[in-house]
């Protein structure tokens, strides 16, 4: 059987989508009376290649942090300067190239949790991205995604576009039962073959497998809602500002989704280039790779929040990386693999404000095996509380098996 994820996966070839929104969609899209109930919705950021997590939510209050880092810390919090970290509780303070998400910060919108990340403790990207979308660390037979078997379970017709990735290819935390799909670009869902849209749409419908037809039809109708929503023109609300980059567009295009009130339960999107490993920073911090990345994640998750205004109380948008980087700085003004990291929580639930976790230094014998800011938080404990306080799921057991999430209150 040809699997939706598979067939929508190379979506740019636009084979299907042929006709009108089905009905059922229109009378969402379009009807005149009340909305229905808004859904729990979560949104999901990877940062693929270990984000340096101590130049991103920097421990100016933490000695050990500039004499390990000699050439390439941020420094302290200084007025008027624009390398300075942005202070935030007087210990820690966000990467200059942040400064749009202080305000947040400050409105207790946006929590950060510092040492943070898997307990595993491979220092493969590969193996670690596995471990932390399939939510089972160490463990690399898990069939499915948390983010798939985070949803919540529905009796009769779901949305086709519950969940959806930005990207080319579905990623691990959404394969799994429950129905998802990816996109790389809203605009790429087009006709451009409208009699092979037909005869493959026919060709669905007479399949004599039932999974086959339910697999069909449910890839028309996504095909159809999604060409249905590009042709109504998008403009972001509150003078939002997205950076034209890929990141910056994935969640223009989350937010469009959102809008358009089509039952989107989840989103996906990821943000790579974040192995530094040579030239992390220029001569300062303001400068240099980690900074230019910083500057487009910082102003894409500011833009988001403006976009949504009042529709954000129903969101939570969480950020993760596989693992961190070295405490020490290495001989190429870069860092190299690490362990604990840092991840920050946004939307109308999250109790902000505030950094949480427990802080382990970075004295020498405060280090994970000598070398790596140690792990004091699961990652799972924060995921786990989002889905079960936001989402409402009634246990995180069944999300992340074999494991029982200790709750921070950061929901």
């Amino acid at each position: 059987m040809i699997d939706r994820r598979i067939f929508l996966r190379n979506s740019a070839l636009a084979m299907v989508g042929a006709g009108t929104a089905p009905l059922w969609l229109e009378r969402a899209l379009y009807a005149s009376g009340a909305p229905a109930p808004r859904k729990k919705i979560l949104v999901a950021v990877f940062q693929r290649g270990a984000a340096d997590g101590l130049n991103v939510v920097v421990p100016h209050g933490e000695k050990a942090y500039y004499r390990m880092r000699p050439t390439i810390a941020v420094p302290r919090p200084s007025a008027g300067s624009p390398d300075a970290a942005v202070d935030l509780d007087g210990f820690f303070g966000l990467h200059p190239s942040l400064a749009l998400l202080k305000p947040l910060f400050d409105r207790q919108h946006l929590a950060i949790v510092d040492a943070v990340g898997s307990p595993d403790p491979t220092r493969s990207h590969f193996d670690a991205q596995d471990y932390m979308e399939s939510g089972t660390p160490g463990l690399k037979a898990t069939a499915s995604g948390w983010m798939n078997r985070a949803l919540p379970g529905a009796a009769g017709k779901v949305s086709p576009v519950r969940a959806v990735a930005i990207g080319a290819t579905l990623p691990r935390a959404l394969r799994g039962g429950q129905s998802a799909i990816s996109l790389q670009n809203l605009a790429d869902f087009q006709v451009r073959d409208a009699e092979a849209a037909q005869q493959l749409e026919q060709m669905y419908a007479s399949a004599t497998d039932p999974a086959m037809q339910s697999t069909g039809r449910e890839t028309f109708e996504a095909v159809s809602m999604l060409q249905a929503i590009r042709k109504q023109p998008y403009s972001p609300a509150g003078g939002a500002d997205y950076p034209r980059c890929p990141f910056g567009d994935s969640l223009k295009q989350i937010a469009q989704l959102i809008k358009a009130e089509v039952g989107l339960e989840m989103a996906f999107a990821d943000i790579g280039g974040w192995d530094h490993h040579v030239n992390e920073t220029g001569p300062r911090a303001s400068q240099g790779q980690l900074a230019s990345l910083l500057a487009q994640f910082g102003q894409a998750l500011s833009s988001f929040w403006t976009d949504m205004g009042d529709r954000m109380a129903d969101i939570a948008l969480v950020t993760m990386s596989e693992f961190g980087r070295t405490a020490r700085e290495n001989g190429n003004r870069g860092t190299d693999h690490g362990h604990a990291n840092c991840m920050f929580a946004m939307g109308g639930g999250i109790k902000g404000g505030k950094v949480y976790g427990q802080w382990p230094g970075l004295e020498q014998g405060q280090l994970y095996e000598g070398r790596d800011l140690a792990l004091t938080t699961d990652f799972r404990d924060v995921l786990g509380e989002i889905v079960v306080r936001h989402l409402r799921t009634p246990s995180a057991a069944g999300v992340f098996p074999g494991h029982s999430p200790k709750f921070l209150g950061l929901v």
